[in-house]
């Protein structure tokens, strides 16, 4: 297989497109990043672009509670905590909301090359 130019948001760990393994790798990596009982569910195993589709989903969601967090914990806290750990609390929104947005874009780019590789698959059994 030829080499390909990877995004620069391309996790480390899961294999390229169109590798024998990209589809098991892929799949292994996304799991890692939804909660555990989603491999509860069969279906997300035997196609992994539903899984990439709900790891999108998922992740927007945590990054959006992070960002609501961040917006409110002064407001939600203030009576409640001494304003050093209020600072704290704060700073831990900001590392979880630039983590967040960073494992968006690597979740997001292998939801792209899933979902490339099954209308690919999609097209050529519709040729045959």
């Amino acid at each position: 297989m030829p080499d390909q130019h990877m995004p620069a948001e391309w996790p480390a760990g899961v294999h390229p497109p169109g590798s024998e393994s990209f589809e098991e790798t892929a799949a292994t990596w996304l799991f890692d990043h939804v909660p555990a009982d989603y491999r509860l569910h069969g279906v997300l195993r035997r196609h992994p672009v539903a899984l990439s589709r709900l790891a999108v989903r998922h992740v927007s969601a945590c990054l959006e509670a992070a960002r609501e967090g961040y917006r409110t914990a002064r407001v939600d806290l203030r009576d409640h905590i001494a304003p050093h750990a209020l600072d704290q609390v704060m700073q831990a929104y900001l590392e979880e909301g630039r983590r967040l947005s960073a494992l968006l874009r690597e979740v997001e780019a292998v939801d792209e090359a899933l979902r490339s590789q099954a209308r690919g698959r999609r097209a050529a059994a519709a040729d045959f």
